[in-house]
């Protein structure tokens, strides 16, 4: 049988939420589990309805998205972790690219491109992650994170022993929690694996996070490059053959 993959969903009154879902229903991997984590909605919570019977439904205390995602992970029963935002949808082949991709390639970890969609679920900017060679993939994501950050989060697929060694996503980074991730990933070894393809649908609007806290963004960016960019530049140099940790 395929491995497990646990599609966790965090939700917190948001009303683009049955796109989720449906979408995560509507994969073409057949061995599925979707895990919504309800951070205390208090609203749009008549939206879940129609798929509890389908989705394994778990609510918590409000704390964030960092700890519904940690909570998704200790509760989820599959072998690979898959992280989808309440308001982005994902394509049909989404988990079964990466599958097929991570498994024939020993890959711990992978990520992809996507589609900007606006709130009427129409793409206005096509392609809008950064794009690798594949003859350079490995070198060049640990070089993109000097500069920026490429990587979208609801795109990543990641064995879900990865985080034994990195630990769970830090709750007192409300909005990069995924950025300070992907640097403990890269600085204990786990190459992430870009596959050049577009496999979500990631939805602007006024009332995402990303919209309304940039402040509150920009001051974590600038905390996390400060702290791991030193770092990051020190590893590169002692590890210049990028020896990851690749294992079956």
């Amino acid at each position: 049988m395929l491995p497990k993959v646990t599609i966790i969903i965090p939700f917190y009154n948001d009303k683009y939420v049955p796109h989720a879902i449906q979408s995560s229903l509507d994969q073409t991997y057949p061995n599925i589990e979707v895990l919504l984590v309800d951070d205390g909605s208090t609203t749009e919570l008549d939206k879940l309805e129609p798929y509890l019977e389908h989705i394994t439904y778990i609510r918590k205390e409000n704390g964030g998205t960092a700890t519904a995602l940690n909570h998704g992970i200790e509760k989820s029963t599959g072998e690979y972790i898959a992280w989808l935002s309440s308001d982005d949808i994902f394509l049909p082949e989404k988990i079964q690219v990466q599958m097929e991709y991570m498994l024939a390639n020993n890959a711990l970890v992978s990520f992809a491109n996507y589609h900007l969609i606006d709130k009427d679920n129409q793409v206005f900017y096509p392609w809008c992650g950064k794009r690798f060679s594949p003859a350079q993939n490995e070198k060049e994501v640990y070089e993109s994170f000097r500069t920026e950050n490429p990587v979208n989060g609801c795109t990543i697929v990641a064995r879900k022993d990865v985080f034994d060694t990195t630990g769970l996503f830090n709750p007192g980074f409300l909005y990069t929690h995924d950025y300070d991730m992907w640097f403990r990933m890269l600085l204990t070894g786990f190459h992430m694996h870009y596959i050049d393809q577009v496999l979500i649908h990631f939805r602007s609007h006024a009332e995402s996070g990303t919209s309304r806290f940039q402040p509150q963004i920009k001051h974590e960016i600038k905390t996390i490059e400060d702290y791991y960019r030193p770092i990051l530049d020190e590893y590169l140099e002692k590890y210049a053959s990028f020896n990851t940790k690749e294992s079956s």
